[in-house]
């Protein structure tokens, strides 16, 4: 009895509660954020199709087509991610080459060239591969395909 009148003379005993409750409820959805994107990863190692050279279509692509088009991608392009780590590589160039002093503009512009080409290389791909995938469907999937491209743009592209 001594100890229930302690609990209720407490200043705060219900906010201390509802404060831990909440706390307990963000810590699980932080958990769960985490778990999720690392599920993510797991299930696209290589990276999301946005990375190969579909940009603004993925979101009008169907599920299965971004599926079709990742597993395409990565069996044309198995060193996908030794050309990832080349472009992180590129970057630490640049941004060497941006701090130097003096300056080169030589050696920022060949960095910048690398970049370029293999951002050509990649879209390339993407694209032949998109052409590929849009030769196999349907009449009626490519029309459907066109009405998803028409309602994403007339609502604006997400930025990717």
């Amino acid at each position: 009895m001594a100890e229930a009148d302690v609990m209720k003379s407490k200043p705060g005993g219900r906010w201390t509660t509802w404060a831990l409750i909440a706390s307990l409820a963000l810590n699980l959805f932080v958990a769960a954020a985490v778990v999720g994107a690392g599920m993510r990863h797991h299930r696209m190692p290589h990276g999301d199709v946005r990375d190969v050279g579909f940009g603004p279509f993925t979101e009008a692509l169907t599920r299965e087509d971004r599926a079709a088009l990742r597993d395409a991608f990565i069996a044309a392009a198995p060193d996908f991610r030794d050309t990832r780590r080349e472009a992180e590589a590129g970057f630490t160039r640049l941004v060497a080459s941006l701090r130097a002093d003096p300056w080169d503009r030589a050696a920022t512009e060949a960095v910048l060239a690398e970049q370029a080409a293999r951002t050509a290389d990649r879209l390339d791909l993407g694209r032949r591969l998109l052409v590929e995938r849009l030769e196999t469907m349907t009449p009626a999937a490519r029309a459907a395909l066109a009405d998803r491209i028409e309602a994403v743009s007339a609502r604006g592209w997400r930025k990717q």
